[in-house]
This record gives C-alpha cells, structure tokens and sequence, in this order.
C-alpha cells in the first residue's frame, strides 16, 4: 500500500491491506480494517471506522463520526453526513454472534444521507435519492426520491443537483431550475431526460 497515493492524517490507522484510491483523504483518528475498500478522490472524515468488508467508491464524502460496518456498499459520489448510522443486524444481542447474520446494504450513486439518519441494514438507498437528517429508513428508497422521518417515507422526487422537484403537472413532467428534466413513469418512479 503505498501512502504516496493518499493521505492518512498522523492519527488515522490505515490498516496493511486496506485498498485506497488515489487522492484520497482520512482524517484524524478514523480506523480503516484491512480488506476495506475505498475509491479515488474520497474525503473521510475524523472518528469513522471502515469495515473489512465495506465498500467505498470514487468521491465519496464521509463527514465525522461514522461506522461503515461489513457489508456496506457505497457507490461513486454518495455523501454520508455527519453521525449517519449503518447497522448489520437486525436483532442484535451482545451474547449472540451473529456475523453470519449480517444484511448488505446498499448506497448508489449518487445518494445522500442527511445528518444523525439511520439505515436499517438490507435496504437499499436508490440512485441520487436523498434521506433527511435524523430519519430512519427501515426499506428500500427509489432513485431521485427524499425521504425523511421516523419510519422515512416519500416526500416527493429530488434532482441530481439535490433540489426539490415540484409536483409534475398534467404533463408528467418535473423540472428543475438547474436545467435538468424528468419524466414521471410511476407513482414514486422518475427518468432524468
């Protein structure tokens, strides 16, 4: 593992076998295990822990305070905020192992979790979707949605950019006032055009 590729501060441990990209950079006292992998261009905050088995895209932002256990899958440019939460097991016990129990959990591209929001593990949080801080999402969130309270639910539809849509008209079509265009194709279901 050569550090010339990244940065790790002085207090982060990056353990021998840890896989990170390019222009990477983890700050102060963050713990990355060995096997974890994580892409080029990220930004990991102080005090987070990376898992084994986790799985960090390209330009993911990870701000403070957060665990990223096994089985978490994070793709290219997603941002976690600050104090988000990750499970992996639904019934935990502190006198029952269960590590072979553990639920993946996905994060596509693009998504964004708001600050101290929890995901439940073995949901998956759909592409440029967008979860409110504080929420706890207990099911799968669709592309493009934003969700939030406690269980989240749909809100309405979110752009790439992270603006709210407005309501589509008869037309069934959302626009953004960065430029981008939607087509409305289901009840909770958006197509960028």
């Amino acid at each position: 593992m050569s550090r010339s590729r990244f940065f790790a501060h002085a207090t982060a441990e990056v353990e021998e076998g840890a896989i990170i990209g390019e222009n990477t950079r983890i700050w102060n006292y963050t713990h990355v295990m060995k096997g974890a992998v994580v892409g080029s261009g990220c930004n990991i905050g102080q005090n987070v822990f990376i898992g084994a088995k986790a799985v960090l895209g390209s330009n993911v932002k990870v701000q403070n305070n957060i665990s990223i256990y096994d089985d978490v899958i994070v793709e290219d440019d997603c941002f976690l905020g600050p104090s988000m939460v990750f499970t992996n097991v639904i019934n935990p016990r502190a006198f029952i192992e269960r590590k072979n129990e553990y639920k993946k959990t996905l994060v596509k591209k693009g998504a964004t979790v708001g600050a101290n929001a929890t995901i439940v593990c073995g949901v998956t949080l759909g592409e440029y979707s967008f979860v409110g801080a504080g929420s706890v999402v207990t099911k799968d969130v669709e592309p493009y949605a934003l969700v939030y309270g406690n269980p989240a639910r749909f809100r309405g539809f979110i752009c790439m950019c992270g603006l709210k849509l407005k309501e589509p008209g008869q037309s069934k079509i959302l626009e953004c006032s960065c430029g981008s265009r939607y087509k409305q194709v289901g009840d909770r279901e958006i197509d960028p055009f």
